[in-house]
């Protein structure tokens, strides 16, 4: 890398280090080059909205110095991108991440964009909870898609409670959003949701095992959830219908457990949400259905 470089040319370099690397991606990049892009742009102070323009910028040494530091983190330590910049993108929006949090990551981002229509009147919402709220990027997107709505986020980590907050605060909701520590349920003395929304806990033991060396950076909290993986999805559903107006919904990711969830529970007629922007593994359900 002597001489002169340009930014589009470091990303380009950055891109090939990360290809070669045989990294695990998918923690808010999909591939090495957002990877590399997400390094490189918060490396050299750029706006992620400048590129392409940016790309013909002389980079300065110091700019420089810091970008290959950010690639040998990544590299060496397998540790996601976005723990290293403390920012990531979910639903449009920018979130603070550390790793007190799994990295903001859910096909529900595009429910959130379209306001969970059609499959309920968003005109109609009035109040929303978000199981296990983490980052709080779902509750905070069900906000912003949904500006007559209050919403309820709670989770079990303290750590991730205080992230939580703060996300809220940079987004200005705190009149809307309110963070609570909650055990699913647990905290919210019957209170009814039109919507109840939860990125859970699914992963099981064995799986667990074998997922790459960056998840192993996220907390265990985030993702194991028992040997089946199922069994915080198990209390959402037996306490759903208390906690659901007659016309709300469920809405849940289970991801990989999502044959485990239909083998548990053969009678419940989930709908199995399809994305078009892909990924899988959510499921509905309305009121009536529970």
């Amino acid at each position: 890398m002597a001489g002169t470089q340009r930014v589009g040319e470091l990303l380009d370099w950055a891109t090939q280090q990360l290809a070669q690397a045989g990294l695990a991606f998918g923690h808010g990049t999909a591939n090495a080059r957002d990877d590399a892009a997400a390094l490189v742009f918060h490396a050299l102070r750029l706006r992620h909205d400048s590129a392409p323009r940016s790309y013909r910028l002389a980079v300065p040494d110091a700019g420089r110095r810091r970008v290959v530091a950010l690639l040998r983190r990544r590299i060496d330590e397998r540790i996601p991108s976005a723990y290293l910049t403390g920012v990531t993108w979910f639903a449009g929006h920018e979130f603070k991440v550390t790793p007190d949090v799994l990295v903001p990551r859910s096909p529900i981002a595009e429910l959130c964009l379209n306001s969970f229509e059609p499959w309920i009147d968003a005109t109609r919402v009035s109040n929303v909870l978000d199981i296990g709220t983490g980052s709080g990027c779902i509750a905070i997107a069900a906000a912003h898609a949904l500006p007559a709505a209050r919403v309820d986020a709670t989770d079990v980590s303290a750590p991730a409670l205080a992230l939580a907050r703060r996300n809220v605060r940079r987004h200005r909701l705190g009149r809307r959003i309110r963070v609570l520590r909650s055990d699913v349920y647990g905290a919210l003395h019957g209170r009814r949701y039109d919507i109840i929304v939860s990125n859970p806990p699914y992963v099981p033991a064995t799986e667990l095992r074998r997922l790459p060396p960056e998840y192993h950076r996220e907390p265990r909290l985030g993702l194991y959830a028992s040997r089946s993986g199922i069994a915080i999805i198990a209390r959402i559903l037996a306490g759903a219908r208390r906690h659901l107006e007659p016309q709300g919904i469920l809405v849940v990711e289970t991801g990989d457990t999502e044959h485990a969830v239909r083998r548990r529970w053969p009678s419940l007629p989930f709908t199995w949400l399809e994305f078009e922007h892909g990924g899988g593994g959510v499921f509905l359900l309305n009121a009536s259905q529970l």
